[in-house]
């Protein structure tokens, strides 16, 4: 609908070029066409005139008017109005939207898709949690935000890469094996010899009894196996590791969430790719020593300070290793990087891009773009859930799971934008009924199948051709509210991939769904004459695709039957 009207506001302005009303020369404005806030004031508005208003020496109203007497005639649009200082409204005739309705039958999954990104690959980074225990809650948003990311990404046409980044060396590691080594030799939390940075969860037992008991894990084709020895250091580290990393995959794939790249930060050293952005630095001149230490000028690159990179001990600081692994994201051909993150690390996100634009290798001011997600309270009958036996001291996301299933998870999750505070209602997640989003929303969809269903049982003949043929006959005000609905999903497609704001689909399911039960409801549908019949099952078949399709974008199943 918008690119249609963006052509016809495109060929009044070159009409008002060639009459002498805009100088040959001006160059064409970056025009918007919207919806308005409410549907008095047409389907769409443009605010070209008023851009233009400068070049042409004209008031911005007079201009509008000559533009609206310079668009070409439609027949998918009925009405162009003038307001305000020089809007330009249009409305829509309803053969654009009948139009718009046989377009989603004929694309079906395809539909609201768009090829923007033309090919080019985006890295999505997000959970990247410590393998010291089971995801919690926020690793859960972290995982719906970052998945549902990639998937509208890919929607805009980019080919989005999904990467997970373990830290799988430094002192948290250090206390995770030490912590294992205690269980083993049978020392609980509250007993004398409990390491000071301990892990008291009831899993470190279960890791602790896995590799005294020779336990095999197989991680990602490794396969690593419990040594039984109480003094192997490095073998219960390596173990725990691949024993927790694996029991963490499981958790994500659970919630229906996989990684293309898994990162291991161990190999950065490995692999001397710390010491690579360490030489590439030194060599920019952005550094310097002092006290012993060695300094990146980050100030330079908008940092509050400069920032220490190797200690006087020889030792790097966490923040090298960072810039070393986004520098291997733009080495692998990552065109853009996005790190989905808690906010409480907004402090390093300055000192990363600084020492990226230190390196002077030609990586964008701005690389990579962050989305930081806010915590979420989880409440249970009116109280704020905190405890989890399995863990210790935190709700996890597999209780999470458990208690109000994938689908609800997923969607809670998502449902808002990331950077507000969340509280997930388990008891309203698990309910029935229309006060549940996601519920509301896949009753929507199994209302259309069900309504197909018993038309096919009363032998009602269904020919869907001929309901695309006769979807003129819906001009009524249900009718057209709904197709105006499904109409708007490619430009929530769009926004929501711009924005990296994958929320927006979960709102304007809502909406859609609103807007389709309304429909439904305004007449008996099975009643009707053969060619309204078709119709309006060919309607309720767009709508469906729609909602199929939007839920596809959340990770949210469609469901047939509810």
């Amino acid at each position: 609908m918008k690119n249609l009207l963006r052509a016809l506001i495109s060929q009044g302005i070159e009409a008002l070029r060639a009459n002498g009303t805009l100088p040959a020369d001006s160059l064409p404005p970056d025009f918007v066409v919207e919806r308005p806030k409410t549907r008095d004031h047409g389907d769409f508005a443009t605010n070209a005139a008023m851009l233009l208003a400068k070049a042409a020496r004209s008031n911005p109203r007079a201009l509008a008017q000559a533009l609206v007497d310079a668009l070409p005639r439609s027949e998918d649009v009925s009405k162009v109005e003038i307001a305000g200082p020089g809007f330009i409204n249009f409305h829509l005739a309803p053969a654009a939207y009948q139009r718009e309705a046989a377009s989603v039958i004929k694309e079906g999954h395809d539909y609201g898709r768009n090829l923007s990104g033309n090919g080019r690959t985006v890295g999505v980074e997000y959970v990247s949690a410590n393998p010291t225990g089971p995801l919690h809650v926020g690793h859960g948003r972290a995982a719906a935000i970052g998945d549902c990311v990639a998937r509208v990404l890919d929607a805009n046409g980019w080919n989005a890469k999904r990467e997970f980044y373990y830290n799988d060396a430094g002192v948290q590691i250090e206390n995770l094996a030490l912590s294992v080594q205690a269980r083993v030799k049978g020392i609980a939390p509250d007993q004398d010899g409990w390491p000071e940075g301990g892990y008291r969860g009831e899993y470190i037992a279960d890791v602790a009894r896995a590799y005294m008991a020779g336990a095999s894990v197989d991680l990602e084709g490794t396969l690593v196996v419990g040594a039984k020895d109480p003094d192997d250091m490095q073998a219960i580290r390596r173990f725990a590791v691949a024993y927790l990393r694996n029991e963490q995959n499981l958790d994500l794939a659970a919630f229906g969430v996989d990684f293309d790249i898994y990162f291991l930060e161990s190999s950065l050293y490995a692999d001397g790719k710390v010491a690579e952005a360490v030489a590439k630095l030194q060599a920019s001149g952005h550094t310097y020593e002092e006290g012993g230490a060695l300094w990146l000028r980050s100030t330079d690159f908008g940092d509050d300070k400069d920032r220490v990179m190797r200690k006087s001990d020889g030792t790097f600081t966490y923040f090298v290793p960072d810039v070393a692994y986004h520098l291997s994201k733009w080495q692998r051909g990552y065109e853009r990087a996005i790190t989905e993150l808690g906010a409480d690390h907004h402090g390093s996100l300055a000192r990363v891009r600084a020492g990226l634009q230190a390196m002077e290798v030609g990586i964008p001011k701005g690389w990579p773009e962050y989305v930081l997600h806010q915590m979420v309270t989880v409440m249970r009958g009116g109280e704020e859930v905190k405890l989890s036996k399995r863990a210790g001291s935190y709700f996890t996301l597999r209780d999470l799971i458990d208690e109000a299933g994938r689908d609800a998870t997923r969607w809670f999750l998502i449902a808002r934008k990331p950077d507000s505070q969340l509280t997930f209602d388990i008891d309203l997640a698990r309910q029935q009924s229309n006060d549940n989003p996601v519920f509301y929303v896949q009753y929507a969809h199994a209302r259309v199948c069900s309504l197909l269903r018993q038309a096919q049982e009363k032998g009602l003949v269904y020919v869907q051709a001929n309901g695309v043929a006769n979807l003129g006959r819906l001009d009524d005000d249900a009718s057209l509210l709904l197709m105006n609905e499904i109409s708007r999903y490619p430009e929530v497609v769009e926004s929501a991939g711009t924005l990296l704001e994958p929320h927006l689909v979960a709102q304007y399911l809502r909406e859609l769904a609103h807007a389709f039960h309304t429909w439904y409801q305004s007449k008996k549908i099975l009643e009707l004459d053969q060619s309204e019949l078709d119709a309006r099952l060919a309607l309720a078949s767009a709508a469906r695709q729609v909602l199929a399709n939007g839920l596809d974008l959340l990770g949210v199943s469609a469901p047939e039957k509810m």
